[in-house]
Parts: C-alpha cells; sequence; structure tokens
C-alpha cells in the first residue's frame, strides 16, 4: 500500500518519466479562490533534475492558474498514476517557481527535456517543483488503458501563431487567473514596457 520515499531513486525516476499524462494541483492561499487541476501530457515536456527536483514544460494554453498560485504561495502537487502495468500512483508535493522565456537561463533549462519544443511551439516557461514529500499509493482504483500516441495539436496551433501573435494570446488570456490573481503578465506591450 502507500509508502513515503526519502526521494526520487533511480526506480522511480525511471516509472516517472515512462508515464504519458501526470496532473499538476495548485491552489491560492486562504479559504477563497479556486484549487485548479492541469492535466499535462505533451511528450518529453517533463524531467527529473536530480532526486529531489523535478521540472515540466508549460505551454501557452487558455489559462494561466498554476503560474498564478506559484506567484502567489508555491504550493505544489504533481501526481502520476500508472494506466499500464502494475497499478501504482506517485505523488510529489512541493514548491514550485517557474522560468519564463524571457528569463536568462530558460534556454539552458529548456535544452533539459526530450521533447525540442521551445518558444515557437507554446513554451512560455519551465516550472521547477522542489519536492518536498515522495510518496505513492496502490493505484487499485485507476482504470487500465491503452496508449495511442500523442496529440501535438497544442504546439501546432501556437507555431502557426508566430511569436506576436503568442505574445498576444498571452495577453488576453493569461495576465490574471480566473479569480484575478495575477498570471503570465510578463510579455512586453506594444509599444514598449510589460503586460503587467
Amino acid at each position: 500500500m502507500g509508502k513515503v520515499h526519502e526521494h526520487i531513486d533511480d526506480r522511480m525516476r525511471a516509472w516517472l518519466s515512462a508515464q504519458h499524462v501526470f496532473f499538476v494541483a495548485t491552489a491560492p492561499s486562504g479559504p477563497d479562490g479556486r484549487v485548479n487541476v492541469s492535466p499535462k501530457g505533451v511528450g518529453g515536456t517533463f524531467a527529473v533534475l536530480d532526486e529531489r527536483t523535478v521540472a515540466y514544460v508549460d505551454l501557452t494554453a487558455s489559462g494561466s492558474e498554476t503560474i498564478a498560485h506559484l506567484r502567489e504561495n508555491g504550493r505544489i502537487t504533481l501526481m502520476f498514476c500508472a494506466f499500464d502495468g502494475p497499478p501504482d500512483i506517485v505523488r510529489l508535493h512541493g514548491r514550485g517557481r517557474f522560468v519564463t522565456l524571457y528569463d536568462d537561463d530558460f534556454d539552458e533549462l529548456l535544452a533539459r527535456f526530450d521533447g525540442g519544443l521551445d518558444e515557437s511551439q507554446g513554451a512560455r516557461a519551465v516550472v521547477v517543483v522542489d519536492v518536498e514529500r515522495v510518496s505513492d499509493s496502490c493505484g487499485y482504483g485507476v482504470p487500465l488503458m491503452d496508449y495511442r500516441g500523442e496529440r501535438d495539436l497544442l504546439p501546432q496551433f501556437m507555431a502557426r501563431k508566430g511569436v506576436d501573435g503568442r505574445a498576444a494570446y498571452r495577453r488576453q488570456k493569461n495576465r490574471t487567473s480566473i479569480d484575478g490573481l495575477p498570471g503570465f503578465d510578463m510579455d512586453p506591450v506594444p509599444g514598449g514596457g510589460a503586460a503587467g
């Protein structure tokens, strides 16, 4: 049944890297505001950086809840489920931060991933998680499902927009969370300055 691990060992690193989808959960501080859970599954966008640090490529999408919550309090949990093979669920609880496409170390950090995605396909940030707790549980309630392939729609959609189109999309949809918290507001505003 459930177990708490000291760190991410080589066996768990291989298992985490083999999963095709994982889920990210964050929440604002206090009793108000909405808890957010986001699926992540574009191939090559997750990496174990060391035994206590993981990261994933944050792609431009219709919201920026995770970034807004990380800006406010840093709390984050990643959950992985085995949809084939032996049943297992792994949760990585920790503190998160993000490195945006405008930060000096973005390209170096992005090179740590196998997916080959970059800003031209919508990569807006890399979320880095300092893992404080590693736990697994049985996963007996998780169904068996077959992996049929990647949906590469989001990277293609963002590639078609071009640099200016991606920035305009983020300014329109990513500046604040659904609860009004500052989100991804780092894109420059045409004519100078930042969007925030």
